[in-house]
């Protein structure tokens, strides 16, 4: 067959193909949603990116935006038809212009009938939220700590910030009152473990109880010491949730799936970063992504004959959820539960809420 473009450099191939067949057409259910999934155009970038700020961080050099109806074609090969829909949300960078980037996800989500997030400024009033999450679609928020300032050096000139500073509680109480939805990347080098996310994180759940709050990336634990430190302190709350896009590492499943049990985990591929080729290789707290293009992080090279058979990451996680469902024993009801059930329960309560 022949090999179909998807997006940016990368193309679907008959090696994704033979590796749907065999390892996922018989274990990924027949409708699944897409928690975490990001849209937009690179005409509404103000702020053209320079090779020191792509340098800086792998995502930089990776994450082209994709317009809704690639993303909604890329979406109907990989997943073979069985994406119900996506939980959609824009740039959330002062690179772009930020009312065009969520006019744009808006307009597209709604046609699409995806359920939308806006991306949300911590300058927005309380007006401008509610009027935000009054939009057709729009079922909430996309905070995100870039949005504190502009740096024209790095992506992460706020990594450092608290929660608070860019999800403040005039924003936070709008969002409670209309029972929102919001996906939250937390900050911080040392990822969720540090002691101010857990400690913010369940203020939040304690004073916005109405609030659907989903942790992004399960709290950003890509390597399994993080997990073991982050994750324990937030099991215990059965309306927190995570979504597990850009995770590769089994072992932070595992965890993540024994912790919180199955309820509570969205599906999410943080698309379209990871129609990447290749795959994750961790050492401790790092890893590396492994991929077949001369991408400048990409330095150290596997053999070619190794790259050849590199399919697309979201396979390459899909391939590691099942591997850790069916060690831990957990069957389809459970497989169906984080890839659509959870989600789809969700988006009904968040619309029925913001509706009202």
């Amino acid at each position: 067959m022949s090999t179909i473009h998807l997006h940016h450099v990368w193309d679907y191939t008959d090696v994704d193909r033979r590796f749907w067949e065999e390892h996922l057409a018989d274990w990924v259910p027949d409708k699944i949603i897409d928690a975490h999934r990001h849209v937009g155009d690179s005409a509404l970038r103000t702020v053209p990116i320079t090779e020191e700020k792509k340098h800086q961080y792998w995502v930089n050099e990776v994450s082209e935006p994709v317009r809704a109806d690639v993303a909604a074609r890329c979406d109907d090969i990989i997943f073979q038809g069985r994406c119900e829909t996506t939980v959609t949300m824009g740039s959330p960078s002062l690179d772009y212009d930020l009312e065009a980037v969520n006019d744009y996800v808006c307009q597209e989500s709604n046609e699409r009938g995806w359920p939308a997030l806006v991306v949300s400024p911590p300058s927005w009033s309380q007006e401008r939220v509610a009027k935000e999450l009054s939009r057709p679609g729009v079922i909430g928020l996309k905070p995100y700590y870039s949005l504190i300032g502009p740096s024209d050096k790095t992506r992460d000139a706020h990594i450092q910030a608290d929660i608070f500073d860019y999800l403040p509680h005039h924003i936070l109480e709008v969002a409670d009152e209309r029972g929102a939805w919001i996906t939250l990347h937390v900050p911080k080098k040392e990822r969720l473990p540090h002691p101010a996310n857990i400690r913010q994180i369940k203020e939040i759940r304690q004073k916005y109880p109405n609030i659907t709050l989903v942790i992004a990336h399960l709290g950003r634990c890509y390597t399994e010491p993080h997990a073991r430190e982050g994750l324990p302190p937030l099991a215990d709350d059965p309306g927190l949730y995570f979504d597990n896009s850009a995770v590769f590492n089994p072992a932070v499943h595992r965890l993540a799936l024994e912790l919180l049990g199955p309820e509570r985990i969205l599906y999410g591929t943080d698309n379209p970063v990871f129609y990447m080729r290749g795959h994750r290789q961790w050492k401790g707290r790092t890893y590396v992504n492994r991929t077949n293009y001369p991408f400048y992080f990409n330095k150290e090279r596997e053999a070619p004959e190794i790259e050849a058979k590199y399919t697309i990451f979201v396979y390459e996680g899909l391939r590691t959820l099942k591997e850790v469902f069916e060690n831990l024993g957990m069957g389809p009801e459970r497989v169906k539960a984080v890839l659509h059930d959870n989600a789809a329960r969700l988006i009904r309560k968040v619309k029925e809420a913001v509706s009202e």
